[in-house]
């Protein structure tokens, strides 16, 4: 039997996803088809652009049988820990198969970097500053794509355990925002946030017309409050907050009035973008140092939509005696705590009914959709 895992984001659902879920289904047949995919916050550390039920349901919708959730504790992290966490979560879901979209398209070169000792976090800065790792990736100079890194990540949690790599191509660049015939995540936002429609190129059109979006500088203000009013001691109880940041984030809060310029401020040649959006969005959910570490290892599977085969394949990892919490209650009472307060933020800045809506569906689980919708 073959079941085959995906890491996803899904923010949102467009074109790229969807051939990437009709190629794997092509490559590798798969019996059931897993999507691990993050929750309200996505890797980046901003809010995804729309609810997780959303997008669950929409990856449901187009091809996959199961999405489970990546929690926040792994979700908003660097390659490394984020791969770790939903290669944990994949495993648990029983995959024989792992399939991920490469900039290279190379599985050879990538395999080869991920059996060296090095730390996958680290190795764009490493490649910037001439170091070559190894020259078997000869395409690469001085750069490093985003899905090549994570590919790297994922291809050394599958090491030793006789899953499948399954690499796909990606058919556009992953930073371009240029709205082509199948636009990035990053073109599909700006032209969301500048306004625009953008048609067909995601399967989301009456979603995303139909849904309020979040955006990072939504919640700025609240972020600003916080580093203003908190001692810095206090800060630095948080996660990711480290030598000496707090200080650093409370200048730039103090002399920037909106989300952009407190971020190009805040990022200099120690802290890139990712890290401050990431450090900033621990301070928000208050996610402590002390909490996080009690959790980087908890492993239950918590589904967020499926279709009848996805619904099965929950049944067959049950019997198999796999921790499964289709209700929110049934998750651990940590985990459950930084969820929901992952998901207030989220809302915080939605309209009561919309907010309603999230919240309900945090507490009453699962998503059934029933059929298969794949061929």
């Amino acid at each position: 039997m073959i079941v085959c895992g995906i890491t996803a984001e899904y923010n949102p659902f467009h074109r790229g996803h969807e051939y990437h879920i009709a190629e794997t289904r092509r490559i590798c047949t798969p019996d059931v088809l897993i999507a691990v995919m993050s929750g309200n916050t996505v890797q980046r550390g901003e809010p995804a652009v729309l609810d997780k039920w959303t997008r669950a349901e929409a990856a449901v919708e187009n091809g996959i049988d199961l999405v489970l959730e990546l929690p926040y504790i792994h979700a908003v992290q660097s390659a490394g820990p984020f791969s770790h966490g939903a290669l944990n979560i994949l495993k648990q879901a029983g995959i024989t198969h792992l399939s991920f979209g490469s900039e290279c398209g190379n599985l050879e070169n990538l395999q080869e970097i991920a059996g060296t000792p090095i730390n996958p976090d680290h190795l764009r800065e490493s490649l910037n500053k001439g170091l070559s790792y190894p020259k078997a990736y000869s395409l690469l100079t001085t750069t490093m794509e985003p899905n090549d890194i994570l590919a790297v990540c994922y291809l050394k949690e599958i090491a030793g355990t006789g899953i499948t790599p399954v690499l796909i191509p990606r058919t556009g660049a992953h930073s371009s925002e240029e709205m082509t015939a199948v636009p990035s995540g990053i073109a599909i936002r700006n032209a969301l946030r500048n306004g625009t429609d953008p048609g067909d190129t995601t399967v989301l059109g009456k979603a995303l017309r139909e849904h309020e979006h979040v955006w990072p500088e939504d919640l700025y203000p609240y972020l600003r409050n916080i580093l203003l009013l908190s001692p810095a001691e206090d800060l630095s109880r948080y996660l990711m907050v480290t030598e000496g940041i707090e200080n650093h984030l409370k200048k730039c809060a103090a002399e920037c009035d909106d989300w952009h310029s407190f971020l190009k401020q805040a990022v200099n040649w120690r802290y890139t973008a990712s890290r401050i959006r990431r450090t900033c969005m621990h301070i928000m959910t208050q996610t402590t140092k002390q909490e996080a570490a009690g959790l980087r290892e908890s492993c239950i599977l918590r589904p967020l939509a499926c279709n009848d085969t996805g619904r099965k394949w929950l049944r067959e990892l049950r019997k198999r005696e796999v921790p499964v919490a289709s209700r929110f209650a049934a998750l651990p009472e940590a985990l459950r705590s930084l969820e929901y307060r992952s998901t207030l933020l989220y809302t915080s800045v939605l309209s009561p009914a919309e907010r309603r809506r999230i919240l309900q569906a945090e507490i009453e689980g699962i998503h059934i959709i029933p059929g298969d919708n794949h061929e």
